[in-house]
């Protein structure tokens, strides 16, 4: 048994969690306000997890609001019922949205989100404040902005709650070269009438930089780790129903993602 299968992705961030110092919010968006950035995100194995941050040790800091390090996300994915937004992700198409309610369950805030493509291909979010009682469905106003931002008041009129995603996420900052990363654990994926979790002893990290690649990024590499392309959204719908077409995903999906039915 390797070292990697002793230690849960959990247990893995709670331990580095304990031995670093705190940032709040205002302090972490003082320290590593990254508006323009590059994002790569890794699965990391819970030991490779803890090797990184003990690599960086004295110069990590967590974000901690009201005593809590770690926070317990909702996600509501809305698409049409041929599931449009899903394959003009899978077959990489250039004009492609990806609409969903954000829920930060520690605090009840809410949000809707709504991602599009711009001009120069770059992705173009709109947030708006939302109520998190209505989160698994889009009223009125909802969809006069979809349709706004994606074009079509038609195709917002058709969306439909797709898939419900549940993760908890720590931010950590790296104090000196300002740069930031996220570690999500106990990933959980749901529509109506299916459930999975896992993976247990996996950490997905995505590192957060200006440019080019940062200290996390060069520490992953030299471990024999590589940025994978993986949108949650696409991963658990993939991963509910092997029918859809998972190509730009299959390796990823082979490699890190070992799940297991749970009982809903």
């Amino acid at each position: 048994m390797t070292t990697s299968t002793l230690t849960s992705a959990r247990e893995a961030v709670d331990r580095a969690l304990g031995l670093m110092p705190t940032l709040d919010l205002a302090e972490v968006t003082a320290a590593a306000d990254l508006q323009t950035r590059t994002d790569r995100k890794y699965l990391v194995p819970a030991a490779d997890f803890l090797a990184l941050t003990r690599e960086l040790d004295g110069t990590l800091a967590v974000l901690e609001i009201e005593g809590r390090r770690t926070f317990d996300y909702e996600s509501v994915y809305f698409d049409t019922p041929e599931l449009l937004a899903y394959h003009a992700h899978a077959r990489g198409r250039r004009r492609r949205f990806k609409v969903r309610t954000r829920t930060y369950l520690n605090s009840g805030q809410c949000a809707l989100e709504i991602k599009t493509e711009g001009g120069r291909g770059e992705t173009v979010k709109d947030r708006h404040p939302y109520a998190a009682a209505q989160r698994y469905d889009l009223d009125r106003s909802a969809r006069e902005l979809v349709g706004t931002a994606v074009g079509s008041r038609p195709l917002a009129q058709r969306l439909q709650t797709s898939l419900v995603t549940r993760y908890s996420r720590t931010t950590i900052v790296d104090t000196h070269t300002r740069s930031r990363m996220t570690c999500d654990v106990d990933l959980a994926f749901s529509d109506d009438s299916r459930r999975l979790t896992g993976p247990g002893g996996l950490v997905l990290v995505e590192s957060k930089t200006v440019g080019a690649a940062g200290r996390v990024d060069a520490i992953l590499w030299r471990l024999g780790h590589r940025p994978v392309a993986l949108s949650k959204y696409c991963a658990g719908l993939a991963l509910l129903d092997p029918r859809l077409p998972a190509n730009r995903w299959n390796r990823t999906l082979r490699r890190g993602f070992d799940w297991l039915p749970a009982a809903s």
